[in-house]
Parts: C-alpha cells; structure tokens; sequence
C-alpha cells in the first residue's frame, strides 16, 4: 500500500505503466487500484479511460493469457477458462479466446502428453497407469471424454 495519496493523473501514469508492461484483466487493474490507495469512487473513471486509451482491453487480454498458458504450459481449454473465469473475464471473451486453440493441435498435443505420461509410470500395473495417465491429464484441463478416448488406445 502506497503512504502518500496519489492524484487521479498521477494514479493514470502508474496504471498505463502497469498495462503496457503486459496485458491486464479489469480484475487486475482494480487490485492494483486498490494497492496504490485510490479512493474507490474514482477506479471506473481510471478504468474507462485505460479502455478509451486502448492500454486495456478484456479480450486481448483473454486471448494473449489463453494461447500462453496454451503454448507455454499445454494447459487444456477447461483450465484456461476456469482461470479466465477467476480473473472475471466475460463468457463472450473466454469463447473468442478459446477459438484462437486449433483443434488439430490440440489433439496432437493431448496425445502426446498422454504418451508421455503413460510411459513414465512404467513401474506400475496397466489399470493404475490408464487411471493415472486419465487423473493428471484431466488435471491440466483436458476435456474427460478426449483424454478417455486418447488413453484407450493404450
């Protein structure tokens, strides 16, 4: 928490800073509001003037973390959405960021993580390593029935 009080400009020059370092939820720049100590009555003054300025903007933001996390982490959709969904992204900017994920790629990455995986627990039984194989695949966000399907070709 900042000590002194800042004016609305200068709370502006620290936000535009804090955007254009990398793309921002609303969400994002309410907190950082908040941590700079500005009076609650003036953040959507602050905000729509970010968004006018074209420093913030929901569905860039939603796509730029969408295909990182995807590119980056091989999260899968259910996963991306439930953190756009925690950072209070709109369903309509999840839906256009989830598009930009290719389908083929998608399959191709899920396969080969499911083999990845699948060949690490080697030391274990054919059950417990389909159900382990379907648990962690499931936890990075892939869609139940794509991974049970991907796995029974094992």
């Amino acid at each position: 928490m900042y000590k002194k009080v800042l004016t609305p400009e200068q709370a502006l020059q620290k936000l535009r800073h804090y955007c254009a370092y990398q793309e921002r939820s609303h969400q994002e720049v309410r907190e950082k509001l908040f941590q700079l100590g500005c009076p609650s009555r003036i953040h959507d003054e602050l905000i729509s003037s970010l968004i006018q300025d074209d420093y913030l903007n929901e569905e860039r933001f939603a796509t730029a973390y969408a295909g990182g996390k995807w590119r980056a982490k091989h999260w899968g959709r259910i996963r991306i959405k439930l953190e756009l969904q925690q950072r209070k992204v709109s369903a309509y900017c999840i839906r256009k960021a989830l598009e930009q994920i290719v389908e083929d790629h998608y399959q191709k990455v899920l396969e080969a993580q499911a083999l990845k995986k699948y060949t690490a627990l080697k030391q274990h039984q054919y059950i417990i390593r389909k159900k382990k194989t379907i648990d962690y695949l499931v936890g990075r966000g892939f869609e139940p029935s794509l991974v049970r399907s991907i796995v029974s070709k094992f």
